[in-house]
């Protein structure tokens, strides 16, 4: 009896996890301490270094998400502000990115399985960079992007609903 109870137990838990649409790889972003004064509630923190992401909160605080960072000498350091926000945007490659895929075509359609820029995007007003979801989670923790911030897709969705256009950008070393 007391096995089926159990049982029954971890069916209704699991029930109620997928009602809710959580998934293991949602756990990724972390509630931690930020004890950073430079940085204001609401400011995202990119620490390249890292390969993580801060959403600076009240309290000392900050939700921190793993992140894909620019190549060696593609990576951005310095200031930004969101400047539009997109839900499954198109993606279009950048010159450098047509010099070096030129096989690739103009124009990939949002929500297409092979679109870079995944679930959602944020671009940013420092030149042809955004935070962005991914196609390929795999690239997280890495530095691969062309200056882009690559978030999991669960990720990007969740920060994309907590901030605003004009929320201030700060990239570090």
């Amino acid at each position: 009896m007391r096995l089926f109870s159990c049982c029954r137990l971890a069916v209704l838990l699991v029930l109620l996890v997928s009602l809710n649409g959580f998934h293991p790889s949602a756990a990724a972003a972390e509630l931690v301490g930020f004890s950073d004064n430079r940085f204001r509630p609401g400011t995202i923190v990119i620490r390249n270094s890292e390969k993580r992401l801060y959403l600076v909160l009240r309290g000392k605080r900050a939700i921190r998400y793993r992140v894909a960072v620019g190549k060696p000498r593609k990576a951005w350091t310095g200031q930004a502000l969101i400047t539009a926000k997109y839900i499954e945007p198109d993606w279009s490659p950048s010159p450098e990115v047509r010099r070096d895929f030129p096989h690739l075509p103009d124009v990939i359609r949002g929500g297409a399985h092979n679109n870079p820029m995944g679930a959602a995007a944020m671009t940013l007003s420092n030149g042809n960079y955004a935070i962005h979801g991914t196609n390929r989670p795999g690239s997280i923790g890495r530095a691969v992007s062309y200056g882009c911030i690559r978030m999991a897709n669960n990720d990007i969705e969740d920060l994309f609903q907590r901030v605003g256009v004009r929320t201030p950008v700060v990239a570090l070393p």
